[in-house]
Parts: structure tokens; sequence; C-alpha cells
């Protein structure tokens, strides 16, 4: 089972792209498990989603954790599908309970009161890829599976 979790091709693209969505997500999950880059910390990331978004502490933990552990893993190759699946189900849960009220597009003028859910769906097209291809070249992925 772990081999088919981890198999993964020699592929620089797929690392390149792995590697970017890790950087992003490591930010994101920096700022609400950390309170780095400007971010509140775990604390009031927590209060936020249990009490302003009304969900449930164990999903809020989860959906921090996605970030932030998810976006170091995808940055190493470690877990690429697990960690690509954990992220896709935030931005699920993100589009249900936030973006969709504002539409598809992002807002670049300013003229609407939040933000669409354009981004979320290119993030869930990555996830994709690397939930269905895996972790690409330089991975620890590729390295435990010993693929050459």
């Amino acid at each position: 089972m772990l081999k088919k979790v981890i198999a993964t091709e020699n592929s620089a693209a797929l690392a390149l792209v792995r590697a970017v969505l890790g950087i992003v997500f490591f930010a994101h999950g920096a700022q609400k498990t950390l309170g780095w880059f400007g971010g509140h910390g775990f604390g009031a990331t927590m209060n936020a989603f249990t009490h302003g978004m009304h969900i449930p502490a164990v999903f809020a933990f989860l959906a921090i954790s996605a970030e932030f552990f998810g976006g170091i893993g995808l940055i190493f190759g470690l877990l690429t599908r697990v960690a690509a699946f954990g992220i896709a189900v935030n931005m699920l849960v993100a589009i249900a309970k936030v973006h969709s009220q504002f539409g598809f597009f992002m807002n670049w003028t300013g003229q609407q009161k939040g933000e669409g859910f354009e981004y979320h769906l290119v993030i869930l097209g990555v996830c994709a890829l690397l939930m269905a291809r895996g972790a690409g070249a330089f991975s620890i992925d590729r390295f435990v599976a010993g693929e050459k």
C-alpha cells in the first residue's frame, strides 16, 4: 500500500509544481500555525475557524495541519499524494464555506466584498496532478520507493 502512495516518476516538472505548491501552502500554514508572515497564529486561527466559521475544532485543526505540514511534505516530496489530498480538501471547504458566495473571479480591483474561487480551482488542479502522478524527481517519496 505504501509503495503505491509514494510511487512516482523521475519528472523535474512534477518536482517544480510540487515545490511551488509546497512553498505557497507552507507560508499559509505558517501564518495560521506560527503567526509568521503577518498571520494571527494558532489560537486566533482556531478561534476564527471554530467560532467565526462554525467549523468543528477537529476539522479546524486538520485544516491548519494540512496547510502547514502538507506544505512541508510537498517541499520535500514526502507523502506527496497525502499532502495534496489534504490541501485539496481545504480548497473544497474554502470554496463551499467562504468563496462561492463571491463568484468565480478573485477581487483584483477591490470591487467585491470578498474573493471568488478561481485560485482555489487552480490549486485543485495542481493537487489532482500530484495525487495522480506523485512527487516527481528530487523527492523523499522517490528515494524511499527506491526508484531510479
